[in-house]
């Protein structure tokens, strides 16, 4: 019960499609807090690296920043979703490295992650079902309603390229580094997930709310 009044509410909030993307893609970005907090553990790492040039200490550390980062969250009683992500991406890197012995594993599952996520996008794009129409289901309440409507999905397949790419990039520029460089570029390596993280994400979502602010499509919410 509670949770329809919640859908009913959002869905009054926002009578467009755009307005409603803008508000989810806020929720989903975490903000400048949730970007800081994504950044802040692979800094710890690659600087600890780049210092001491020890596996062990520099996963300490990192995993250290990330457990401080969600103490601070759950004290301020503010949401720990983009700390615990931050922190579940270092444990597995963590476990990659430890598990090989190799320091630059830390990164590979990063890069996975990227190359399964921008796979996945394009399927949906190809399939004609836009991850990104999947938000105006969740406030709407009937997660596929808006496939009816063609110039939405034109609209989420537009939002769904835009958030594809910078998972693109991230690939095509870290892939061949790890591959090539191995062991002789871990600062490499945590210099390019900083510089490709949180900057190509906000590009991205600029991008985005420019697209969003051009129309005005409205939303269609589900009868009962």
């Amino acid at each position: 019960m509670n949770e329809e009044m919640t859908t009913s509410e959002e869905t009054a909030a926002h009578d467009t499609v755009e307005a409603v993307l803008r508000s989810q893609l806020a929720k989903a970005f975490g903000g400048i807090r949730g970007v800081v907090e994504a950044a802040v553990p692979t800094i710890a790492f690659t600087g600890m690296w780049i210092t001491t040039s020890d596996l062990r200490s520099s996963l300490m550390v990192s995993i250290g920043t990330a457990v401080l980062l969600l103490v601070v969250r759950l004290v301020q009683r503010s949401t720990p979703q983009f700390v615990i992500n931050s922190l579940i991406g270092i444990g597995i890197g963590a476990f990659f490295a430890s598990r090989t012995g190799q320091a630059e594993d830390v990164f590979l599952p990063g890069i996975l992650y990227n190359a399964g996520y921008s796979v996945a996008m394009l399927l949906s794009i190809v399939t004609r079902w836009p991850v990104v129409g999947f938000m105006i289901g969740s406030v709407t309440g009937d997660p596929t309603a808006w496939r009816s409507d063609p110039a939405v999905v034109k609209l989420c397949t537009k939002l769904t390229w835009l958030l594809m790419i910078p998972c693109v990039v991230r690939v095509a520029v870290q892939l061949p580094v790890y591959l090539i460089g191995r062991d002789q570029a871990v600062a490499e390596l945590g210099i390019l997930k900083i510089v490709m993280g949180w900057p190509l994400q906000i590009a991205a979502l600029a991008a985005m709310v420019w697209l969003l602010a051009r129309g005005r499509t409205p939303v269609q919410p589900t009868t009962s």
